[in-house]
């Protein structure tokens, strides 16, 4: 992360609908004319009035964004304003910051729906104005806080009490309960600690960010995402697959052709061995190379825990081998039932790991985001559609496989959404549908 700067940029536009926040006088003002049993407008509820009254701390990376695949992270300081982590700039209300960094991805994005698109702590801000509301205000028109709080377009799927609304009536068709777990930042994180917690998740660095360029090119094929979407949406448990394809030494270019899912559980030892041989022949038989691993978080963002990190760099100092040439390791983490993820679709996060500074060497490597590129296969192969079948077997009897007509939110069934989430993979023959209908089918019948 880069270091804020002296004096920060205080960016006040929020968009056209900016929250008119007040000024430290006019709380005070509007406080002590009104008093507490007076209705505060849904405008006069501010970061500091939240700060105020106990419903928030300050703090750093309390504040997150996650917006098409980018995700944004911000200090809640003592004055309620927010500081951007990765430039130090200053703003003074949610949706300035939102629609700031929400045209950073998508310049036609004319506002930033600020306390439905910031979460602290992972929990919306528009859940904590609703709870000062009932808190403070228990007479007052909830519909103060929806009004246009909640207004996010269709590129970020429902408002957010719908959403929250649907995370806690469906939840439980996953089979499991829901445990947040907060990312942190990797500067953050110091010498490795025995103490800290092996799951703790940290957020992707910019190659950018750590003053480097991307020492590689990366293309995945559309079937490769969509057999590892499939296979992470069966089970509430962890899986974990592996990635064939080639390594271009002249263009510097990793080509992933084809995904092998591991059909094992991940503590049953006995067996891993005996499937990662399988596979191992599977990719000598295509004449193709082991290029990196998969492996899902069901229910958390898809970014690696310190654990994970570990992992990568073990794949990435095999795969380099004895003889020090260069060869990268793709790691790729799959998140298909995170209830922060934009609408039915899973989140697919690509990294890799950078070594930590020779002078530092008991740190943790550093995870940075790996841009790749995704190329639309002409069909579904027969490999892939076999595979499929195979997972389907695999998992039949499995107590933890989902429930796949038990609904994922109150119009959208299990089924329903991973065939909208295959459907982001789909190749350019529309005939693979009907060929995936089979599929569904056999998934239906598992119930």
């Amino acid at each position: 992360m880069n270091t804020p700067p002296c004096s920060p940029q205080v960016v006040e536009d929020g968009g056209e609908e900016d929250e008119e926040e007040l000024s430290g006088g006019e709380e005070a003002d509007l406080r002590s004319s009104s008093g507490r049993g007076s209705l505060l407008t849904r405008r006069g509820i501010t970061l500091r009035v939240l700060l105020k009254d106990g419903l928030v701390e300050p703090g750093d990376g309390v504040l997150t964004i996650h917006y098409l695949g980018k995700n944004f992270v911000g200090d809640l300081l003592n004055d309620g304003k927010i500081r951007w982590v990765e430039t130090g700039q200053i703003f003074n209300s949610p949706s300035a910051w939102a629609t700031h960094c929400k045209r950073l991805v998508n310049p036609a994005k004319k506002s930033g729906c600020g306390w439905a698109s910031v979460r602290y702590r992972g929990q919306k801000l528009v859940q904590y104005k609703t709870t000062w509301l009932h808190k403070y205000q228990p007479s007052a028109d909830m519909s103060l806080v929806s009004e246009e709080d909640e207004d996010e377009d269709e590129e970020e799927g429902k408002t957010a009490v719908q959403a929250d609304e649907k995370n806690k009536n469906t939840k439980p068709g996953l089979g499991i309960t829901d445990r947040e777990r907060i990312p942190v930042r990797y500067c953050t994180l110091g010498t490795r600690d025995a103490a800290r917690d092996p799951h703790t998740l940290v957020e992707l660095s910019a190659f950018s960010a750590i003053n480097r360029f991307q020492p590689f090119n990366v293309a995945v094929s559309s079937n490769v995402l969509l057999l590892m979407d499939f296979h992470c949406h069966l089970t509430t448990s962890e899986v974990v697959g592996y990635l064939g394809g080639r390594w271009d030494t002249n263009t510097q270019l990793l080509t992933v052709l084809r995904a092998f899912p591991c059909r094992t559980r991940l503590a049953d030892r006995d067996s891993a061995s005996a499937v990662e041989e399988e596979i191992c022949q599977n990719l000598f038989l295509r004449g193709l190379s082991l290029v990196g691993w998969y492996h899902s978080h069901p229910r958390g963002p898809a970014l690696p825990s310190l654990q994970d990190i570990d992992s990568q760099m073990d794949h990435q100092l095999r795969l380099q081998g004895s003889n020090n040439g260069f060869q990268p390791c793709l790691g790729i983490i799959c998140g298909p039932y995170y209830h922060g993820n934009q609408g039915v679709a899973s989140t697919i996060t690509p990294f890799w790991v950078v070594p930590p500074p020779e002078q530092r060497p008991n740190d943790y490597g550093i995870p940075v985001a790996v841009e790749v590129t995704y190329v639309q296969d002409n069909f579904l192969t027969s490999d892939v559609l076999n595979e499929m079948m195979l997972l389907v077997d695999y998992y039949r009897s499995a107590p933890d496989l989902v429930q796949f007509n038990q609904y994922w939110c109150p119009d959208t069934t299990m089924m329903d959404k991973i065939k909208g989430s295959l459907s982001c993979h789909a190749p350019k023959d529309q005939a693979y549908s009907q060929i995936l209908e089979h599929v569904y089918s056999q998934l239906s019948s598992m119930q």
